[in-house]
């Protein structure tokens, strides 16, 4: 018989039993929780959107403040708008389809425009991965407040070993959670703005009614603008990043929400880079031609600090741009052609992958530590062909949302194809008038 100590005792046992069992509950209910499954998701949108503020980006929106003060701004606004369209296309495409944008070309249109965009990917994202080393460099002249600082050839090789190391014996999540680790560096910029103390009634004014054409370079520098907001690789890198990730089409909700929450907060910054530079450069009338520009004359004319923020940030999406480039490039050619890829293969598994991945690099390292060398036209004329490079992308990418024999329900609705199309004329066009004035000096 029992005394009443024992069953004392079997009561408090079942009742940690119960108190277990019901905790075990309510995990499975948060792990099955629509905020569990966001985090859980959240990745590759905020990785693309936050590549394409890179060192060319950056290079590129502080010439917009510089030259025209907040006049641009509402070019960034409308190209959130084109961006968040068109790379939620290619993040449907990837949980629909499980496949990258380049394996879909070959499949949909044959080896022969396959190859043709995958040359003309290698070739442009080989030319902007060295621009993304030398946006490193910059940010170590910066940082070191020494243009001539030999740091450089400690700290570019350390970085790009780094990233090497990554992803070579990193499995998907953990690069996934160090490339959002990186996204913090875009942070940076948020208070280099208010540090450079900007009249933020002229900012709204002048985003909602811009002046429009003040010369002969407005419109190409907008065209720049968008042009460098919405880079091919970026939507290669979405789509292998969605289908690499195993995200399926019934939780596709959730990675819209990743999409077009990551492209706002990285043309955001995008915006708060043109009002650092509005609001010293063009009131101190400062060209900018580089990154290091822009940051020593921020220095002179904001002060320290607002040069290091602008240092920190453009550390951030350089490295992380550098790690995304060659990453966008291997993933591209392998699902071209069938070659095994994803980050969580190793050497063995996937050598075309890996090897194209280390060889740019290790060539973005070599260029990058050359003393003197004048490359800069040369990465100017690759930045143009991966602007070109842009339209075509553009058309396979609505095309093949538009098959509903591949896409089944999720096909492009004709609202979506309104916009879609809309989109992509107005951003052809803008590119073909950057591309006219680059290579002919057509203005208008």
């Amino acid at each position: 018989m029992e005394t009443p100590r024992q069953k004392a005792q079997q009561l408090q046992l079942k009742s940690r039993a119960e108190r277990k069992k019901q905790a075990r509950f309510r995990f499975r209910l948060s792990r099955s929780s629509p905020i569990f499954k966001l985090f859980a998701i959240l990745g590759p949108g905020l990785i693309a959107a936050n590549a394409g503020n890179d060192a060319g980006g950056i290079v590129t929106y502080s010439a917009a403040g510089a030259s025209y003060g907040y006049n641009l701004l509402w070019a960034l606004v409308i190209t959130t708008v084109f961006v968040a369209i068109i790379q939620e296309m290619c993040a449907r495409m990837g949980a629909v389809t499980g496949k990258g944008l380049s394996d879909l070309i070959r499949e949909q249109f044959g080896v022969r425009w396959t190859a043709f965009a995958m040359l003309a990917l290698l070739i442009a994202n080989t030319g902007i991965t060295i621009s993304e080393f030398l946006g490193i460099a910059a940010s170590v002249q910066v940082l070191s407040n020494n243009p001539n600082t030999p740091l450089i050839y400690l700290i570019v090789p350390l970085s790009a070993l780094g990233l090497w190391w990554l992803v070579i014996k990193g499995s998907y999540r953990r690069v996934e959670i160090i490339f959002l680790l990186m996204s913090l560096g875009f942070l940076a910029y948020i208070p280099a703005a208010f540090v450079s103390h900007p009249n933020w009634h002229t900012v709204a004014l002048q985003t909602v009614f811009p002046q429009l054409g003040l010369d002969a370079q407005y419109w190409p520098t907008a065209a720049a603008l968008v042009g460098t907001t919405l880079s091919p690789y970026m939507l290669f890198y979405l789509q292998s990043a969605v289908a690499d990730k195993g995200i399926s089409a019934s939780e596709y909700v959730y990675e819209q929400v990743d999409v077009y929450s990551s492209t706002l907060f990285s043309n955001i910054i995008s915006a708060f880079i043109i009002i650092v530079t509005g609001a010293t450069l063009f009131i101190g009338h400062h060209a900018v031609s580089t990154a290091l520009d822009a940051a020593f004359a921020l220095r002179n004319l904001a002060g320290q600090y607002a040069s290091l923020l602008f240092g920190m940030g453009l550390f951030g999406a350089s490295l992380l741009a550098a790690a995304v480039l060659p990453l966008t490039t291997a993933y591209g050619i392998c699902e071209a052609f069938g070659f095994e890829r994803g980050v969580s293969r190793n050497f063995r598994e996937a050598p075309v992958f890996q090897s194209i991945f280390t060889g740019l690099i290790i060539l973005g390292v070599l260029v990058t530590l050359i003393p003197g060398l004048p490359i800069v036209q040369v990465l100017i004329v690759l930045q143009d062909l991966n602007a070109a490079m842009l339209p075509i992308l553009l058309v396979f990418v609505i095309l093949l949302t538009n098959n509903r024999r591949l896409m089944g329900r999720k096909a492009n609705n004709l609202l979506l194809n309104i916009l879609s199309w809309t989109s992509i004329v107005l951003i052809s066009a803008l590119v073909v008038l950057w591309l006219l004035n680059v290579f002919f000096g057509f203005t208008l």
